[in-house]
């Protein structure tokens, strides 16, 4: 998986709402309404991670909860990168 330019993860994150790129990753934080809240979501997410082989660095804490996505082999971020955010996306707009 090739590292995505600036330029390509600029494109890329126009296409989300909340994520920010730092330090070579894309990062957001959400806020849910309780820690049950935000723990069902993230057993959800943690599936979908598993399914694409493709796991999240994340802190959880209360009913917040941020999510840093990176591909730590290619070094920086990778389409796989937001393939997941799309994913997480799609999971929390469900909620």
């Amino acid at each position: 998986m090739k590292k995505l330019t600036d330029s390509e993860i600029k494109n890329e994150l126009s296409k989300l709402d909340g994520w920010d790129y730092n330090d070579n990753a894309i990062e957001t934080t959400f806020e849910f309404k309780d820690f049950k809240d935000t723990f069902s979501v993230m057993s959800r997410i943690a599936f979908e991670a598993e399914a694409q082989n493709h796991h999240p660095d994340w802190t959880n804490v209360y009913n917040k909860l941020f999510i840093r996505l990176s591909t730590h082999d290619a070094g920086g971020v990778t389409e796989n990168d937001f393939t997941m955010a799309k994913t997480i996306e799609n999971i929390i707009e469900s909620e």
